[in-house]
């Protein structure tokens, strides 16, 4: 098989929690060698206390080697320098002042090794009156903003069903560190590069954040509404709800017709778009009249053949149940020694010459490949005995 793009690249990943693992899996799955560095005494949990063998901690950490490191011991830190010498990437999301207490931050290892591209996430920043803070996905989804815009109006502030600051971080410093490890192919220097749950929350603001920048206007919550594009919501069926997504002359006259009411396009409560979102709640009401007379499938099938962008609201199961997801084979199998033949959620991103392998490799167990990584070191099994018996494996 063709070796995937990271192939040639060596990460070291002292991440725990989501927002890291997310930026690391990005690195494994594409091809880069991790070895995920954790404490002696972690056990059967992650940091968040999630299960070694549950759901969450078998899909943030497929395609990693794992070893255990004790780094506040003289011992581990050595381990720790001799491994960051030949490295090509490290990854943390350490609170902004452990690293530097653990002498594992940039500035030390680049004194040792001056191509090594170093990635951190911290809740708020790195510097700054905040940056000492401990960060975690709803307290930057409340502080970025995204509760008061998501949610009914009148229910009170509201959090996305997912944690979007870790994800969308973990995705951010995913780009950082690619982008710095193209920028060595150029200079031969690494760099530090970072991102915060806070920042990449203000950022997934996108056009609610430019409209208070650039217009002064607060965005307040919608509901299933479209915050400035009418008709865009849910509406009820026959048998439950359907997503249309009309808003805009064009597509707004498409609707009406597929809804077997042409006139309606031209009436004068809703002629503009501007009069189609001044009077959204008769807008909606209006075409819920119509939709809720007919099965979810019918509506489906005319708003496509109309070219109307619309789909159904289905559960998670339903989710994976269609056919152009399952086509699409975004759920990938993965052969574990335990757990036997599990599912974690693939890679969204498609490259014609590199396809993703048809399995993933199992997350590891705790400290399943320190010997095989210190084997690597030159470190003998006595001398490996002695380090595991002194607390530093």
């Amino acid at each position: 098989m063709t070796a995937l793009p990271l192939s040639h690249i060596s990460v070291l990943d002292l991440t725990a929690h989501r927002a890291g693992p997310t930026a690391v899996r990005q690195l494994a799955d594409w091809g880069a060698h991790v070895i995920k560095i954790e404490p002696p005494s972690e056990g059967g949990t992650d940091a968040m206390g999630g299960s070694r063998h549950g759901f969450d901690f078998q899909n943030l950490h497929r395609n990693k080697k794992s070893m255990t490191l004790n780094l506040k011991s003289p011992e581990g830190h050595a381990i720790f320098m001799k491994l960051a010498a030949k490295a090509d990437v490290i990854v943390e999301n350490y609170r902004s002042d452990v690293k530097h207490r653990l002498k594992v931050d940039y500035d030390t290892v680049a004194k040792i090794n001056p191509r090594i591209v170093y990635g951190s996430i911290a809740g708020f920043g790195q510097t700054g009156p905040d940056a000492a803070r401990p960060g975690v996905d709803q307290i930057a989804q409340g502080m970025g903003g995204l509760m008061s815009i998501t949610g009914e109006p009148g229910r009170g502030p509201m959090r996305v069903g997912i944690p979007i600051a870790d994800l969308t971080s973990g995705l951010l410093l995913a780009q950082a560190m690619i982008l710095a490890l193209y920028n060595r192919e150029r200079t031969g220097k690494g760099q530090w590069v970072h991102t915060s749950l806070i920042e990449a929350q203000i950022f997934m603001l996108d056009f609610q954040a430019s409209r208070w920048l650039m217009k002064g206007e607060v965005p307040k919550q919608a509901g299933n509404d479209h915050p400035t594009g009418t008709p865009t919501g849910v509406f009820p069926t026959a048998d439950g709800h359907i997503n249309i997504a009309a808003s805009g002359d064009n597509l707004w006259e498409r609707c009406c017709k597929a809804l077997g009411k042409p006139e309606m396009a031209d009436h004068p409560d809703h002629v503009t778009a501007a009069l189609r979102t001044k009077n959204r709640q008769l807008v909606n009401e209006r075409i819920g009249e119509i939709t809720r007379t007919k099965p979810s499938a019918y509506w489906l099938e005319a708003m496509n053949k109309a070219g109307v962008p619309c789909g159904p609201i289905n559960s998670i199961d339903q989710t994976f149940a269609e056919p152009q997801v399952q086509h699409l084979g975004i759920a990938r199998p993965v052969q574990h020694p335990k757990l036997g033949e599990i599912k974690v959620v693939g890679q969204p991103i498609n490259l014609s010459d590199f396809p993703q392998p048809k399995e993933l490799k199992p997350t590891p167990d705790l400290g399943q490949h320190t010997a095989e990584v210190l084997g690597e070191l030159g470190y003998d099994a006595k001398s490996i005995d002695g380090l595991k018996a002194g607390g530093v494996i």
